[in-house]
């Protein structure tokens, strides 16, 4: 994808994965990147996004529009989950096949992995196991997704490609607390708790399950090198090859906060998984490493917390 005069669109651009590669696009060059709100485009609608993929005709599509959440979102709207992203898949898949698009790239999910997975996880490890029921319909949404992709490569000759990132934070991230994932639920509950004058903070589960966590511009940046430099068209795994307990990214981000109370952990809510940690030698062949240390990587998205949600909130 080397020519900066290719048309590409970015699915879900106004999301913190979509608006990265928004950023990474033009910090390398490419001006023609073309965007649509939800408002002026519901992703839902397979005959709107038919018709708006034919009247653009792209040569490179980007999707990172997706329905997320954390554990309380994933069991709160199981439903919903599915539904929507399987809708806005489908889509937008067989929209850019039927509008000639040249390559596409699909933002997965970690969660595709069984729960028992070894670590860290291969690629050749998917559908060898069951799913984590917190995210099942979700993590079934991404799965369909990949073998979408992988489906139109093999009957029409077409470059869809999956990337399957592992747990990612940083600007633009849900701080809503109904929808958040890890790292946003944690920076929102330690500032919530500074500001309020709390002796405590209580987060769900033991503290003890292993999450990989990543910058989100190091996501986009996979992005750009798979789309530029790989030929395959494999899925392949973007991660950082470190994980930490939820406990240590809870110090962590106490740490980087300023909060002073202590951490307490709800052994009656659920855990998730109890590792997730991505094995990305097929990555990092290609040249890649993340840039962003996760204490800076923290300190960039507690900034971009306080400019846009508020220092009082």
């Amino acid at each position: 994808m080397t020519d900066m005069s290719r048309k590409i669109y970015v699915a879900g651009h106004t999301g913190m994965v979509g608006s990265a590669m928004v950023r990474a696009l033009k910090k390398h060059g490419y001006q023609n990147v073309v965007a649509r709100s939800s408002r002026e485009l519901d992703l839902t609608r397979q005959q709107n996004v038919e018709d708006f993929l034919l009247a653009e005709r792209p040569d490179s599509v980007i999707l990172a529009a997706a329905r997320v959440g954390g554990i309380l979102a994933n069991a709160t709207y199981r439903a919903e989950f599915i539904q929507a992203n399987l809708q806005i898949q489908t889509n937008v898949i067989d929209g850019a096949w039927k509008a000639g698009v040249k390559e596409l790239l699909f933002f997965s999910s970690s969660c595709v992995y069984p729960r028992a997975c070894p670590q860290p996880m291969r690629e050749e490890h998917l559908w060898t196991g069951p799913l984590e029921p917190t995210n099942e319909p979700y993590a079934v949404a991404k799965l369909a997704g990949m073998a979408m992709c992988r489906a139109y490569n093999d009957q029409y000759g077409a470059r869809f490609v999956s990337v399957v990132p592992t747990n990612l934070y940083g600007p633009g991230d849900n701080y809503d607390p109904a929808q958040s994932h890890l790292m946003a639920a944690l920076i929102r509950n330690f500032h919530s708790a500074k500001v309020a004058g709390q002796s405590s903070v209580t987060l769900w589960g033991t503290g003890q399950p292993r999450r990989e966590m990543m910058y989100v511009d190091d996501a986009a940046e996979a992005a750009l090198t798979i789309l530029d430099a790989y030929s395959g068209k494999d899925f392949l795994n973007v991660g950082t090859g470190h994980d930490h307990t939820v406990r240590e990214l809870a110090e962590l981000v106490r740490r980087v906060v300023g909060y002073r109370g202590d951490i307490q952990f709800d052994a009656s809510k659920p855990d998730g998984a109890p590792r997730k940690s991505l094995d990305t030698s097929r990555m990092t062949a290609l040249g890649w490493q993340p840039r962003v240390g996760l204490e800076q990587g923290i300190a960039r998205a507690y900034e971009w917390y306080l400019r846009s949600v508020g220092p009082g909130d």
